[in-house]
C-alpha cells in the first residue's frame, strides 16, 4: 500500500516563506512524477508545479520565480519551497505522484496541508 504524507503547511505573513514536504512510503519501485496542486475555498484544484524522475520541472505562471519544486529520490520525498508568499497563495496544498510498484503504475494523493498567508 502506497501512501503520501504532506507536512510543512502553516500560517505565514505575506512576503514570507514555507517549505512543504511529501513523503511517499510503501512498496515503491519508482516515482515517475511528483506534483503539487492547490485548492482555495470555492475554487478548482490547480497544478502548481511538477517534477519528473529525470528532474524536469514545470510551474504554473503564478508560481514561477517564487516556488521551487525538488525531490530526493533516495528518500522518496518531494519538496515545494515557497518564497515571497502572497495572500492569494492561501489554499490547501496537495501532493500527487505517479508511482510504480511491482504490480502497477498508479496515481496517488496526499491528504493535503493548509497554507495560509496573511496580508
Amino acid at each position: 500500500q502506497v501512501q503520501l504524507v504532506e507536512s510543512g503547511g502553516g500560517l505565514v505573513q505575506a512576503g514570507g516563506s514555507l517549505s512543504l514536504s511529501c513523503a511517499a512510503s510503501g512498496n515503491i519501485v519508482s516515482i515517475k512524477v511528483m506534483r503539487w496542486y492547490r485548492q482555495a475555498p470555492g475554487k478548482q484544484r490547480t497544478l502548481v508545479a511538477s517534477i519528473t524522475d529525470g528532474g524536469y520541472t514545470n510551474y504554473h505562471d503564478s508560481a514561477k520565480d517564487r516556488f521551487t519544486i525538488s525531490r530526493d529520490n533516495a528518500k522518496n520525498t518531494g519538496y515545494l519551497q515557497m518564497d515571497s508568499l502572497k495572500p492569494e497563495d492561501t489554499a490547501v496544498y496537495y501532493c500527487n505522484a505517479v508511482i510504480a510498484t511491482r504490480k502497477s503504475l498508479d496515481d496517488y494523493w496526499g491528504q493535503g496541508t493548509q497554507v495560509t498567508v496573511s496580508s
